[in-house]
């Protein structure tokens, strides 16, 4: 059991039956009456991202999620296939439980496939991943003084914003929760 003033973001609870995830939470002390947590809930099956408000004192059923490192093999139809590192076991996962999460993902790379009670329903991958542009339009001498960016394709094929100074190529890293560019890859 968990208190609503441990609530913290990224925190699994079970509530009503179903599992959330606190994306964000806020400890409300008003000047009458009693504090409060005024959170924001995620789903963690169906997505649906609900507000709601806790006493301090009060206890929710802190959910188990487990998260194991698995090498994403490849996608067949709508079917995403992963191995796990040390028993070689492979499971298919469908497109709706992946999401896009793996748009900044190539094949046999490591991510974290996240489950609850053997039922997977996410993905997480590495924080900065490097990719190579594939396509972009090419950047004009003298554009870059105004830190405008042009849209380009990476080689997963997710597109992305880019300054003008990049061309096809060049690997660069990306900041896969924001999915925007961070720098040059070292080469």
């Amino acid at each position: 059991m968990i208190s609503a003033s441990e609530f913290r973001n990224g925190v699994t609870v079970g509530i009503d039956g179903d599992i959330f995830t606190v994306i964000e939470f806020q400890h409300v002390k008003p000047g009458k009456g009693a504090a409060f947590v005024r959170t924001k809930l995620k789903n963690i099956i169906t997505g649906a991202v609900i507000e709601r408000t806790f006493r301090p004192t009060e206890k929710v059923e802190r959910a188990q999620i487990d998260r194991k490192d698995m090498q994403y093999l490849y996608k067949d139809g709508e079917l995403f296939h992963f191995m796990d590192n040390e028993s070689f076991e492979q499971i298919a996962v469908s497109a709706g439980d992946v999401g896009d999460s793996l748009k900044f993902v190539k094949e046999n790379e490591t991510v974290k496939v996240l489950s609850h009670e053997s039922k997977v329903f996410g993905i997480e991958p590495q924080l900065i991943v490097e990719l190579e542009i594939t396509e972009t339009e090419p950047g004009f001498k003298g554009d870059t003084s105004t830190g405008a960016s042009k849209p380009a394709t990476l080689e997963t094929g997710a597109q992305i914003n880019v300054p003008l100074f990049l061309s096809v190529g060049e690997k660069i890293k990306i900041d896969t929760r924001t999915g925007e560019y961070v720098g040059r890859a070292q080469s």
